[in-house]
């Protein structure tokens, strides 16, 4: 870890509210969900964003170019809209890097300020040909804890990172058993926003343990484009079941 203290949080008040709203009110329940933050609109942001819209998720996504964001807003219908990555990064309750890992560390100091004790869900891959000396980095330490390192007031979750993102659009809610998608963070809260929101995209999600134990699913690990059920993930990963 970083040695950046991480305040623990009560829950949202949006989780809180789907617990006390009226059965007669439907709309204001669906009001209370979780709004969803995307950094990035490449293969991951626009698989994730379009599975947590079908799920009735409000999102906003971003990218460098704005009309690029806004084109992706429009094609997604009325629960999507679009922003810059500090726009998005201070809407949603839980945001998510789907950038190249070689762009953590500019992000960083730009959003740091933003996300504090949000959730941070990074589904990034360090990739030394592409990403130089941070993927390197990622590679020794953990890509976690790594990224911790340039988010230290966030509570980073690692998860989607280790399927590729046409098997997650064709395997989304499909007959039991689920996919498998591997979680891991250090914030108990934070692991369990995210655990929902894979539930919700239409996949088995599978609890590793603490920040450290995303390196058994990043690249050149032997969870890394595994593609199982529940059982079958706990197994190669040997994970109690």
């Amino acid at each position: 870890m970083t040695g950046f203290p991480l305040r623990r949080r009560p829950f949202l008040a949006a989780l809180a509210g789907l617990a006390t709203v009226s059965s007669a009110s439907a709309v204001e329940a669906t009001s209370q969900k979780m709004r969803i933050g995307i950094i990035g609109t490449g293969h991951v942001g626009t698989t994730l964003a379009e599975l947590w819209v079908h799920a009735g998720y409000p999102v906003m996504v971003s990218s460098r170019s704005l009309s690029e964001a806004q084109s992706l807003a429009t094609s997604l219908g009325p629960l999507a809209t679009a922003g810059t990555p500090a726009q998005a990064a201070a809407y949603g309750d839980v945001v998510v890097l789907a950038v190249p890992y070689g762009a953590i560390p500019q992000l960083g100091p730009q959003l740091s300020r933003t996300l504090l004790d949000k959730v941070l869900l990074d589904p990034s891959n360090p990739y030394p040909w592409r990403d130089g000396a941070i993927a390197d980095t990622a590679q020794r330490d953990g890509a976690g804890v790594t990224t911790q390192r340039y988010f230290p007031s966030a509570h980073v979750v690692r998860a989607f990172n280790s399927i590729d993102m046409t098997t997650l659009r064709s395997e989304a809610h499909r007959a039991s058993p689920l996919l498998a998608v591997p979680v891991a963070g250090d914030d108990a809260q934070a692991v369990s926003q995210v655990t929902m929101l894979v539930k919700a995209a239409g996949f088995d999600p599978v609890v590793t343990g603490n920040l450290a134990t995303a390196r058994l699913f990043q690249p050149g690990s032997t969870g890394f484009e595994l593609e199982r059920d529940a059982t079958g993930l706990k197994q190669v990963l040997h994970l109690p079941q």
